[in-house]
Order: structure tokens, then sequence, then C-alpha cells
């Protein structure tokens, strides 16, 4: 199973992008889902699907046409049905300090409750099959991070933590029971972490293959928005996840060049020119701002026709390399970038910012750097085999 995993500042169009390669996809022959990993979502609004303002029906995927279904990852029915030893102590335990059943349940819902959810189900539609692609609608910036990184993190806390923690609390529980105000969660509370943790085993390797899953970034051409797209993308590629393309939305058509919107125009040819120079080798897709918002499934078909000029297929897989890497050595860091055609004493380096800056001919590349990494200075830089080697070091 394919997966795109659409990621970006709030505000930008995920949702219509993400919807828009769903019916293209769909109109190809794949089987396509398209998931809303946003727990504020707006999927079936996209669609402009006639339903209650809080509905269920997109709780479970609902077809939407040929091949196309939506689903939108509802907390409180996943709670019920996985979450339900751990949410019940949870819910207990709040329920000690004060608040009613109802405050607690709703206080029960923990952070990443929502993405654990998504991940189990994209992993349970890889076995089953079911899917030929998963398009994953994601929340903003900081909550698409949090997301791509919880199978490591999980992945560690299973391996380290879990299994001390559970074997300290079956010895203590029975003393511990009878002097503590608040009761030490129960082993089914632990059999319950471990079930899910079963259920999304593997999906950091699914996750991390070029080859399954790609990353799009959409943005604006507006500084603050380029700016976290920027970022976005190194903590992507920090993260080893593949981005292979850019799509800028709601671009002004050139009849704004005159009039009110001329400065927005201007703007926007600026950050046009400053986004294919920091993403390239990555290609930049440009859409236009539409007269009317992208509302309904003709509209959507619309904004496919011209994200996709009617030839391309989304699931093509268009890059399996990741132009830059971040590894750490015994003396300092390494930012490896691949440099494919360049040769010694053609290349230019420097630092800008928490940027690192490679420039080849007239060409001119910036790295953002992650934050352990941004206060430190390049030493020393080598070409190998094609990859431009920099070691990074405290500066002195």
């Amino acid at each position: 199973m394919r997966i795109l995993l659409f990621s970006g500042k709030g505000g930008v169009g995920k949702t219509s992008i993400s919807a828009a390669t769903g019916v293209r996809l769909a109109s190809l022959g794949y089987r396509t889902l398209v998931m809303s990993v946003d727990p504020a979502h707006s999927l079936a609004d996209c669609f402009d699907l006639e339903t209650a303002l809080f509905h269920g029906r997109t709780s479970e995927p609902l077809p939407i046409q040929t091949n196309l279904s939506i689903l939108e990852v509802n907390i409180q029915r996943e709670i019920r049905r996985h979450w339900r030893e751990i949410s019940t102590y949870i819910t207990g335990v709040l329920r000690t300090s004060g608040l009613n059943e109802v405050e607690a349940e709703e206080m029960a819902i923990l952070p990443g409750m929502e993405e654990l959810s998504a991940m189990m189900y994209v992993n349970q539609f890889r076995r089953e099959s079911r899917f030929d692609v998963c398009v994953l609608d994601c929340a903003p910036t900081a909550e698409s991070l949090r997301f791509i990184a919880m199978p490591t993190t999980l992945d560690w806390y299973m391996k380290h933590i879990f299994p001390m923690q559970r074997g300290i609390l079956k010895a203590v529980r029975p003393i511990a029971n009878r002097v503590s105000p608040v009761e030490l969660p129960s082993d089914s509370y632990f059999a319950n972490v471990k079930e899910l943790f079963d259920r999304i085993e593997g999906i950091d390797e699914l996750m991390e293959d070029p080859r399954t899953t790609s990353v799009r970034l959409v943005t604006n051409a507006e500084k603050m928005v380029v700016r976290e797209t920027q970022r976005a993308f190194v903590y992507m590629s920090l993260h080893g996840l593949t981005v292979d393309q850019v799509v800028v939305n709601r671009v002004l058509p050139p009849e704004a060049r005159e009039g009110y919107f001329s400065g927005w125009h201007e703007s926007q040819q600026h950050f046009l020119a400053e986004i294919s120079a920091y993403f390239s080798p990555i290609p930049v897709t440009t859409v236009p701002l539409f007269p009317a918002e992208v509302l309904g499934l003709p509209r959507i078909e619309e904004l496919s026709r011209v994200l996709y000029g009617g030839k391309e297929d989304p699931a093509a897989v268009s890059r399996t390399e990741r132009p830059y890497t971040f590894t750490r050595t015994e003396t300092g860091h390494q930012v490896h970038v691949r440099l494919p055609f360049a040769a010694k004493g053609e290349v230019g380096l420097f630092k800008k910012g928490d940027e690192l800056v490679v420039e080849i001919g007239t060409m001119r590349r910036h790295i953002g750097l992650p934050i352990s990494m941004a206060s430190l200075t390049p030493v020393r830089a080598r070409l190998d085999g094609g990859i431009l080697i920099v070691e990074m070091q405290e500066g002195k």
C-alpha cells in the first residue's frame, strides 16, 4: 500500500489538496482512502457532504465514488474500541480530583491518541490490503511532527521503560493501593498499552521506506508559511521521511499585478523564487487561487486537473533518495548533502544564522539545521561519491 502524507501550516489548503489527490488516484483505478488525522476535521466539509455539524458517518471509511472513500478519526469511538482500560483508569483518577464524570472523560483524551489511532488504521489497512493508496490529510506542522516521531518514541519506551514499570508496579501494587489515595493502574492497563503497541508495530519502517511513503508539503507563497515549511522539511528529513513534492497553493493570477492585490502578487513572486531555490531539486508545483471556494466534488475534480494536469500519477515513486541527512559522530555532527554532479573546487559553503548554505556555480541550497546543530560551525567538508560531507563542531 502506498502512503502519501500531506503536511503544512494550518490554513494552507492541505485538505483540498489531499482530496484532489484522492480523486485523481481513484480516477486512475487505485482503491483510495483519504484519511484525516487532524482532530479539527474538515474532510467531509470539503466534499460538501450533507451531514450534521458533528457527524459520525465518516468515523468508518465512507465511499464517496468508485474507488474513493474518506475517513475522519473519531477519538471518542477509538477510545471505546481500543483505549478502554487506559481511559477508564485515567477517568477514575481525574474523578478523585473533583471532576464530574463527563469532564473526566473529556480530560482523559490525552495528546497523541488521534495520531496513534490513525497509525493503527494505516497498519490495519496495509495488512488487510484493503486499499492501494492511503492519503493522509495531516494536522498542522507541529502535530504532524509528533505523528511521525511517535513510533520511534513508543518503540524506545516499550523496550526500555515499559517492562520495568510493569514489573515494579506488579510487585508494589498490593501494598501501595492500601495507603495511596489513588489506586495504581492494574495489569490490564499495561496489557492494553502492549496491545496498542502491537497494532502499530512496524509502522516506523513503513513510514521511512521511500517506495511506500512520500511526504508532500503544502505551503503558500508568504514568508511565515514558507519558513514553517522549511522547518518541516528539515525535521521530516531528520526523522527519515522522504519529501518528494512541494505544493504552493493559492498563487495569485497574472491579472493581480495591477490594482489592490499588486503588492501581494509581487511578494508572492519573490517567495516563489525562494521556494524553488530552497527545495531544489524537489519538484515545486503551483496551484492558482480559485475564484470560488473549493467545495464539493465538481470543484475538487477541477483542482485535481489543475494539480496533476490529467497526466500525472500521484502514486508514482519519484524520489527514493533523501536530499540531505544529519548524523552524529564521535567528534561532532555531520551533514550529508547529495550533489551527484558536483566536482571539487565548484562547491562553496558557509553558515548563515541557523542555515547551512551550499553554493555550486550559480545555484545555492539553504539547509535548515535542527536545533541541536544550529549553534555548530562547519569546520571541514569533502566530496565522497557524489555526497558532500560537512563536519560540524562547537565554535572555538
